[in-house]
């Protein structure tokens, strides 16, 4: 333990304290003229990132093996009838690009939850078990219990709010810690893993081929059935997080500063574990585990707005892009079809190992 040693001055013993010098103008000036920069820069940045996502949605709807311009897109979005763009656009293209953008959002804002609340950048989703529990009971539920289609994927919203309550559990005791929360995370993750890997040993042809979307991540064959649920969840959880930006930033500087600061340390913290993991479960459920696009949407925001104030809009909206962005790659830019977890895996994997170097040369902790 430091011992601080408090000197007093002689010549000043019997005198009132001085008093604090008021800032001067020159400085208020200053730090008000810094604080519109970010501010412009923030707004900037997330008009820029919205016009992004907004390109390359339309994007998606038009580019394939038949390109359709732009007005008879939007006719069919509209609602006409358009020959051959009807069923190709409205059927197969408008469903997969939604359900790409409300997963994305999904992931980009669970996964900046996490990394903000626990202070560390491993703290993703799919990186601290949330996603492999629900990969491994919509595994379990295939294989063995024969399920299929909304059951599944309700099996796989449970599951995910159970691991993450079970982790969240675990690493309180003794107070919470964002490392021993990675550290238990990551071990149960494990442990998932080996479970989805045995079940997948009992498979057979037909339900492995379907268990295979919940290892990889996959638009394929989206429709509305899925795409609906998602959307709902992003629509009621999305802004309760949004709504506990003020407690996130409060519970980033430790649990006995955001308590004086008058937050409901246990209350929000439970809140925002169980909004972040409905977020994640619901879009796992719906795609799949979508690989490090949790992971890299907030680091990315931080980077694009600066890392002053909260990067949970912009996160978001740089998971919808990644996950735009990677599908219309796997889909036409590589010779032959990949799903969209592969390419976000090739993307995510690189900066993982980077991240993990870095904290590494640094001393920081993980």
């Amino acid at each position: 333990m430091t011992v601080v040693e408090n000197r007093t001055d002689p010549a000043t013993l019997g005198t009132a304290a001085t008093p604090a010098s008021p800032a001067s103008p020159a400085s208020v000036r200053l730090v008000a003229s810094a604080r519109r920069r970010h501010a412009s820069r923030r707004r900037t940045a997330v008009v820029v990132l919205v016009v992004l996502v907004l390109a390359t949605f339309a994007a998606s709807l038009m580019v394939g093996r038949t390109f359709y311009p732009p007005l008879d897109v939007l006719r069919v979005v509209a609602g006409q009838d358009v020959d051959g763009a009807t069923f190709t656009v409205g059927t197969l293209r408008l469903p997969r690009a939604v359900l790409a953008v409300a997963t994305g959002l999904c992931f980009g804002l669970g996964g900046a939850a996490f990394q903000t609340l626990l202070r560390n950048p491993l703290a993703s989703p799919d990186i601290i078990g949330i996603s492999a529990g629900a990969s491994a009971a919509a595994a379990f539920a295939i294989v063995v219990l024969g399920l299929s289609g909304g059951a599944v994927s309700a099996v796989a919203i449970v599951a995910g709010l159970a691991v993450a309550l079970a982790i969240h559990g675990l690493s309180a005791r003794g107070g919470s810690a964002g490392a021993r929360f990675v550290l238990v995370g990551i071990g149960v993750a494990k442990m998932l893993e080996s479970v989805t890997l045995y079940v997948l040993s009992l498979a057979g042809q037909w339900d492995l081929q379907e268990a295979m979307r919940w290892l990889t991540g996959s638009l394929n064959g989206s429709s509305w059935e899925a795409t609906v649920p998602t959307l709902v969840a992003l629509l009621v959880l999305g802004p309760v997080l949004l709504l506990l930006t003020r407690q996130l930033g409060a519970l980033q500087l430790g649990d006995d500063t955001a308590a004086a600061l008058g937050v409901r340390v246990g209350r929000s913290r439970l809140l925002v574990v169980v909004a972040a993991v409905g977020l994640i479960a619901f879009a796992t459920a719906a795609t799949g585990p979508i690989a490090f696009v949790a992971f890299l949407a907030g680091p990315i925001a931080a980077r694009v707005v600066g890392r002053r104030g909260s990067v949970l809009l912009p996160a978001a909206l740089v998971g919808a892009l990644l996950v735009l962005v990677a599908d219309l790659v796997g889909q036409y830019a590589l010779g032959t079809r990949f799903p969209v977890g592969v390419v976000t895996g090739v993307l995510g994997a690189p900066y993982l190992l980077y991240l993990i170097v870095r904290s590494h040369r640094s001393g920081d902790s993980l």
